[in-house]
């Protein structure tokens, strides 16, 4: 097996939502209370809604086109972006030239995430939003590229009936994956231990779908140092998991719904063994705590539950064994500064080679173990000759695709010379 051989299907990317997004999905009598995208007179683009202006984290969230001396947590304009960040053609064209097959986009709501609308004080319409989210995601963007994306949701942080209710309503979409806080406590929603979140637990259960818990919100249970640097909370968001796990197996979330699925999405993977290994010896240790697992180690209710996702993770491959091998899968994370775009076929396979990971094991933890966890034939529109990373390259090729990092000024010259990205006056 060579490198171009390989199917990648990554199941943690990002999607920056266009401006013109609830234009076509907020019912017409809401329309005028939509968010909607200004620029102010400092010259960024801004999302306002319910009179709160929130400057796009470009900086962070959507830098794949720039060199990565013009990273950081400045806002910006649509026009400094790589159209791919918020393009339809432009992204599967940059997927081809990553070689990547199918890819689930977490939302980035350009500021507007779930717990903005949460504190948004009129809570109706902040629901009539989310659900145009996550209808403009399944039925423009997804749609609009068969076969090339495993639909994802939101869901309202604000209450679990309603988040729920709107599990249900995107299974019958064909949404069968949810995006939810990886630790709500952190940010001062009741936690996955309090029974709170029970009504959307069981509607995730009955409908088949995965909870997916995305790095980033938790850091709040992390008391860093005042003079702590940035590299902190990006190196130490990872970690964090090791305490969303611990909740879930020891608050017996996963006993209390035997079938439920979670994805430790963006996560890594190289944590789980020795936290597995503690749990396992703790349990048999600590007898006096009385836990218990039904007869079974924490280890193995874990396997049987939770995905473990990555970017890079030489240390965890290595140790794919001890995971799990069926229960690891691969990520690319466009257009974020972790993103491996557009060499993320180089850099999994040098991985992949020293960590001696079999041509067997390595269809699991590219694409079998993803599309198996999300029930996604990733063969419906492609067939698999042509889903492979030299195939899908070739595409790019013979399309002119251009992966060229520039400065945010050229990009802006180019952008607005083709009207990319352009605010509607």
């Amino acid at each position: 097996m060579e490198k171009e051989d390989m199917i990648l299907v990554s199941i943690d990317d990002h999607s920056i939502e266009p401006p013109d997004m609830y234009e076509r999905h907020v019912p017409a009598r809401y329309r005028d209370l939509a968010p909607k995208v200004i620029r102010n007179d400092a010259g960024i683009d801004q999302w306002v809604f319910q009179g709160v202006a929130t400057s796009t984290p470009f900086g962070m969230a959507a830098t794949v086109g720039w060199p990565a001396e013009e990273w950081g947590r400045d806002p910006g304009t649509y026009t400094e972006l790589r159209p791919g960040c918020f393009d339809l053609s432009a992204r599967v064209d940059d997927m081809n030239a990553n070689g990547v097959l199918a890819s689930m986009c977490f939302p980035s709501m350009a500021g507007y995430n779930a717990r903005t609308f949460a504190e948004a004080p009129d809570k109706k319409l902040s629901m009539i939003m989310l659900q145009a989210y996550n209808d403009w995601h399944i039925d423009e963007w997804c749609a609009g590229a068969p076969g090339r994306f495993i639909p994802i949701g939101m869901l309202p942080m604000w209450d679990a009936e309603l988040a729920a209710a709107e599990v249900r309503r995107l299974a019958a979409k064909g949404c069968r994956a949810v995006s939810f806080l990886e630790a709500p406590h952190a940010q001062g929603y009741p936690s996955l231990l309090s029974g709170y979140w029970d009504p959307m637990l069981r509607a995730v259960v009955d409908a088949g779908t995965v909870l997916c818990l995305h790095i980033g919100g938790g850091m709040g249970l992390l008391k860093l140092p005042p003079e702590a640097p940035p590299d902190h909370s990006i190196i130490l968001s990872t970690q964090i998991m090791t305490l969303v796990a611990q909740d879930l197996l020891f608050g017996h979330v996963l006993e209390k719904y035997p079938t439920l699925k979670i994805a430790f999405s963006e996560a890594g993977i190289g944590w789980i063994p020795f936290y597995l290994e503690r749990a396992d010896r703790h349990v048999k240790n600590q007898v006096w705590l009385h836990n218990d697992f039904g007869g079974r180690l924490p280890s193995e209710i874990f396997r049987e539950h939770v995905l473990g996702c990555f970017i890079t993770d030489l240390s965890g491959l290595k140790a794919r064994h001890d995971i799990g091998i069926d229960i690891i899968a691969w990520e690319s994370d466009y257009p974020h500064t972790d993103t491996t775009w557009p060499e993320s076929p180089e850099l999994l396979w040098d991985e992949l080679t020293e960590a001696g990971v079999t041509e067997p094991e390595t269809h699991q933890i590219t694409w079998q173990n993803a599309c198996r966890f999300f029930d996604f034939d990733p063969f419906t529109t492609i067939p698999r000759e042509q889903a492979t990373v030299g195939a899908l390259r070739a595409r790019a090729r013979a399309a002119n695709v251009d992966t060229t990092r520039m400065p945010k000024d050229e990009w802006r010259r180019r952008n607005e010379a083709a009207g990319i990205g352009v605010l509607a006056r």
